[in-house]
């Protein structure tokens, strides 16, 4: 029988040895497996906290169903009955520029009318498919800033970028790699010389192949349906720690992992304990998973730890419907840089998904600092407080208090995949060949959202069972 542990009970954690369990039994492979989780609750951060008929997601709230993993391993585990699709007012998301909400633009009609970008911003956004545009550099690890400047101009960077980058990293675009974070935009860009051309071929494919009756191909946008559960998107972790059972060991953080004597590795616990395995799976966040390794190879530790992480404070306001004017039909806003926020955009739980609050009742939930504002994370509840109220004032005309509030802070929220983040990657590589059986996954590397997690979960899985 082989001995296999993973160590994190977050979402890759709690796939990845799902996952591995279900392939060995397909494979007829005896498996001793357990799952050690530093705290007392799994999910990493992954937690729909309740309170006063609100529902607060702590961190992600859900998942595109644009691709197929995390659906399929809802299936997998027979949660998928249970899946809730957001509205259709999550199709209509907004900037919040020049003292305003802009509707970010569906189509090219829809552009030319938008105040968004001024009229010198549009002309230089199209001049994109010509042949004025630079070429990408080659040999470099082009930062999104710089690809934005190069190929769509400074105001698109400023008011469609940087926003974007935000949302999605609580990152600084300056700082970001473009082919990290977004390999898909740089694939098209080699493939089609430009985005505008890129779109144009694109679509085409798409007609011809609906002509055909064939499946249509994705393009570059993330496209889907952002998609949870009535219950919050913990219900997934909660239906994965479920079916394994006993193989999670809650309340067993892991000290360090070195090699063993009649087995590959050892784990040892802050307790002292030590548990054998073949295999060790790391599914913890990079800067944890450098402490784990620091004994076993100082060198991939210090790989490990040049992957930066940024801060975000979460903050949820609820309100009684009939006291907020707005409409509140969308996903909700990012805001600029530039704009001098406090806060980095708010989302519109409640009307995304209409159970997130009581009847009569909207929640908010708004996202402050990042890696361009690292020090929010230390503010006060009053000063956070403070500080939302008027810029939800200033950005959605709402003067009255908020009736509910919860506050979360997380110190190493979204890792960074910073220029060089590719190379830090072939380091990793290189540096893991000299220890089978030990395998990193997790959002640290190829991808921070629920879909990239669940994909890196299945190769994990697969690395394991062909060693086994």
């Amino acid at each position: 029988m082989k001995k296999v542990i993973v160590i994190g009970g977050g979402i890759s954690g709690l796939a990845t040895a799902w996952l591995l369990r279900d392939k060995a039994r397909t494979a007829g492979v005896e498996l001793d497996l357990a799952l050690l989780e530093k705290d007392e609750r799994v999910g990493g951060k992954i937690w729909s906290i309740k309170a006063d008929g609100y529902t607060c997601e702590w961190g992600p709230n859900g998942f595109l169903d644009s691709k197929p993993q995390t659906l399929e391993l809802c299936s997998a585990i027979g949660v998928d009955g249970n899946l809730h699709r957001s509205n259709d007012n999550a199709r209509k998301r907004f900037i919040f520029s020049g003292g305003e909400l802009h509707q970010l633009p569906e189509n090219g009609a829809s552009f030319l009318k938008s105040r968004l970008i001024s009229w010198p911003g549009k002309l230089r956004l199209a001049l994109e498919p010509t042949p004025f545009i630079a070429k990408a550099p080659q040999g470099v690890d082009e930062t999104l800033a710089a690809f934005g400047r190069r190929r769509l101009g400074e105001e698109a960077l400023d008011k469609l970028i940087a926003p974007m980058v935000s949302g999605i990293f609580a990152g600084d675009p300056e700082t970001m790699s473009l082919v990290s974070c977004f390999p898909r935009i740089a694939e098209l860009e080699r493939e089609y010389g430009g985005l505008v051309r890129a779109m144009i071929m694109l679509a085409r494919k798409k007609k011809k192949e609906r002509a055909a009756g064939k499946a249509v191909s994705s393009a570059a946008g993330p496209g889907g349906v952002l998609t949870s559960f009535r219950e919050g998107i913990q219900y997934l972790t909660d239906a994965l720690a479920a079916s394994l059972g006993d193989v999670v060991k809650p309340a067993s953080p892991v000290a360090a992992v070195a090699k063993g004597q009649s087995v590959p590795y050892r784990v040892r616990c802050a307790d002292g304990s030590e548990r054998e395995a073949d295999v060790v799976i790391v599914a913890a966040p990079a800067f944890a998973t450098a402490e784990m390794l620091t004994g076993l190879d100082a060198g991939l530790s210090g790989v490990l730890r040049q992957i930066p992480y940024a801060t975000m404070t979460v903050i949820c306001f609820g309100y009684e419907r009939d006291r907020i004017s707005h409409p509140l039909d969308g996903f909700g806003y990012l805001v600029p840089k530039k704009e001098g926020r406090s806060i980095l955009g708010t989302l519109w739980d409640s009307s995304m998904f209409e159970n997130r609050a009581p009847e009569g009742k909207v929640l908010l939930r708004s996202m402050m600092g990042g890696a361009c504002f690292p020090e929010y994370v230390k503010l006060s509840d009053d000063e956070v407080t403070a500080r939302v109220k008027r810029d939800l004032k200033d950005t959605m005309g709402i003067g009255v208090d908020p009736s509910f509030v919860r506050i979360f802070r997380h110190e190493q929220a979204i890792p960074q995949y910073t220029a060089g983040h590719g190379k830090r990657l072939e380091a990793l590589g290189a540096g893991l060949a000299a220890h089978p059986g030990l395998i990193l996954t997790g959002n640290s590397y190829r991808g921070i959202g629920l879909n990239d997690c669940v994909a890196a979960a299945q190769r994990a899985s697969d690395e394991a069972l062909g060693l086994l």
